[in-house]
């Protein structure tokens, strides 16, 4: 057995297994703040939202796994049926072609989805919103969680 955890523990993957300690955790209790990569940052209401470069749609360094866990926690949070996450990006450009910025827009959103199904949430639960260009002009896709409105609308 120790010998197994300390492959565990070089490959990485030891902190993924369930410990004593979340053994005892409290069934239900808040799970702790996640650090975020740069490239992301939290929103009001339990919302993060994804900053991307000028039309890239790869997801920033080290914003996948984080994703993943996001997945993992709203699925654990919201059973199936439970609500529907819904990921909304947008792009600031080309000003000229709407077509274009929609479709960076969807490639980001679709990006975003990968990463919250890969941590568990199941994909016919994330809806997604390419929305182009907008006003904020803003390279970014935001990951709302069930019941939380559109962000850009209060912006």
């Amino acid at each position: 057995m120790t010998r197994r955890l300390l492959l565990l523990a070089a490959a990485g993957l030891l902190a993924t297994l369930p410990g004593p300690a979340a053994a005892q955790a409290p069934r239900g209790a808040p799970a702790p703040p996640l650090a975020l990569p740069a490239g992301m940052s939290p929103l009001p209401a339990g919302a993060d939202r994804v900053s991307f470069r000028p039309g890239d749609s790869a997801l920033p360094a080290g914003a996948a796994p984080v994703l993943g866990e996001i997945g993992r926690r709203l699925a654990a949070a919201t059973p199936t049926g439970g609500g529907r996450i819904t990921v909304e990006a947008q792009a600031s450009g080309p000003s000229n072609d709407a077509s274009a910025a929609r479709r960076i827009a969807l490639a980001r959103a679709q990006a975003v989805r990968a990463a919250l199904v890969a941590g568990g949430i199941e994909e016919t639960r994330v809806d997604v919103r390419a929305l182009g260009r907008t006003p904020q002009a803003l390279d970014a896709a935001d990951v709302l969680p069930p019941g939380v409105a559109r962000a850009g609308a209060t912006r």
